[in-house]
């Protein structure tokens, strides 16, 4: 088996080491480069552009956090990297300039955005750019048929899924079906994404699934940590926290 100590050997910084009362926006490069300078391992997100490009931002949108607004999907990737994040000189990165920017000094967590269309085009360019990095890289999503696409075009490259109760009450999962949540929530997916790691919801973390995949053997991270308090809680469930809010 595979050593994988480094993906839970520090704390995952979510979406970089953000404080927007430091003007430091989430998934920003100055959020790596704090997240960097605190010895953290980072986590990002990853959506794509209009024009094929897999791009660092969480939301499907641009309204939340710069001072434009409309779909990522419409926009190009040199379009995207003009974009001003609010109250911070920050614009927004591909995962190339990612890559570049971090160069093996930490370890990067790539969370795969997903439209939940049956695409995998994201899954395919970010292996095409992770193809010639050398440092300690994991991608992950909730979507297991970008994880299953990941699986075969970089077998070698490290690999898990995302996940939590998936309740209908949960806004983000209304699109998805009964039965797609239920495929999703009890890991039913297994033989064709094949994880090797498991990150799952600090909510659910005493349920029976992430009990199971930690006796299994598979480390088991937990998102999303936002006290010592919780810290200690994830301690006694998990091999490792994604955090914000504070520094464990």
């Amino acid at each position: 088996m595979r050593d994988l100590s480094w993906l839970t050997a520090r704390p995952i910084a979510h979406r970089g080491l953000h404080d927007p009362n430091k003007g430091i926006i989430e998934n920003t490069p100055s959020a790596v480069a704090a997240a960097i300078d605190h010895d953290y391992a980072i986590e990002v997100d990853l959506q794509m552009s209009g024009d094929g490009e897999a791009m660092v931002f969480h939301d499907e949108t641009l309204d939340r956090l710069t001072a434009d607004s409309g779909p990522i999907a419409g926009r190009s990737a040199e379009d995207l990297r003009s974009v001003r994040f609010h109250g911070t000189p920050d614009r927004m990165a591909t995962l190339g300039d990612l890559l570049d920017q971090v160069a093996g000094r930490a370890a990067l967590i790539l969370e795969l955005k997903s439209p939940w269309s049956g695409d995998t085009a994201l899954a395919r360019r970010t292996a095409d750019v992770l193809s010639a990095y050398r440092g300690p890289v994991a991608v992950m999503s909730f979507d297991p048929a970008l994880i299953g696409a990941f699986r075969r075009l970089a077998p070698d490259r490290i690999r898990g899924i995302v996940a939590c109760g998936f309740e209908r009450s949960d806004p983000e999962w209304r699109r998805l079906s009964r039965w797609q949540r239920m495929k999703l929530r009890y890991l039913f997916h297994m033989a064709q994404t094949r994880p090797q790691f498991i990150s799952y919801d600090i909510k659910g973390l005493q349920s029976a699934v992430p009990r199971m995949v930690r006796g299994s053997g598979l480390p088991l991270i937990t998102w999303t940590v936002r006290s010592t308090a919780d810290a200690e809680f994830s301690a006694r469930w998990a091999d490792q926290i994604t955090f914000e809010g504070f520094l464990p």
